[in-house]
């Protein structure tokens, strides 16, 4: 591996977006769905919010507040979800590169991909990830780009 440090990274988006279950696959456990309720801290490298903070406007103020602590902010965007939370140009909240993550790609049809791709690009993430937590598919690409090639302990 190159000497560079892991990045953190921040996941944000709606409940039952996979943003839990895409942290259980990069640390390499067992994947259970189970809410986030608060703020967590997974492995030293990955903030994992409340999708609430994205649906409520009014949370939305922490989760600017919780990207201090992180080098990325990763917009999460499942492909089964009809619509999307993110606002157009919504990255331009934060002070963070971002980057975005369509999540259930194993489940969804290519236009519903295409179409998550595309709000992610139109919430201002610049590079999309297309993954499926169950098979793994695109989950390497994404570690590899942030460092992440080993895995998680």
């Amino acid at each position: 591996m190159e000497n560079r440090e892991k990045k953190r990274i921040m996941l944000v988006g709606r409940s039952t977006a996979g943003k839990t279950t895409l942290c259980q696959r990069i640390s390499r456990r067992d994947l259970a769905y189970h809410k986030t309720q608060t703020v967590q801290v997974i492995n030293q490298t990955m903030i994992d919010t409340p999708g609430e903070y994205l649906e409520r406007r009014s949370f939305r103020g922490a989760l600017m507040v919780t990207s201090v602590e992180a080098d990325y902010v990763v917009f999460v965007q499942s492909a089964t979800e009809e619509g999307t939370m993110f606002p157009p140009s919504y990255n331009s909240q934060f002070a963070k590169p971002v980057l975005g993550v369509v999540t259930k790609s194993d489940i969804a049809a290519q236009e519903q991909i295409e179409k998550a791709k595309k709000y992610l690009h139109m919430a201002g993430a610049k590079t999309v990830f297309v993954t499926s937590s169950v098979t793994g598919e695109g989950v390497d690409a994404l570690m590899a780009y942030l460092g992440y090639e080993q895995a998680e302990e």
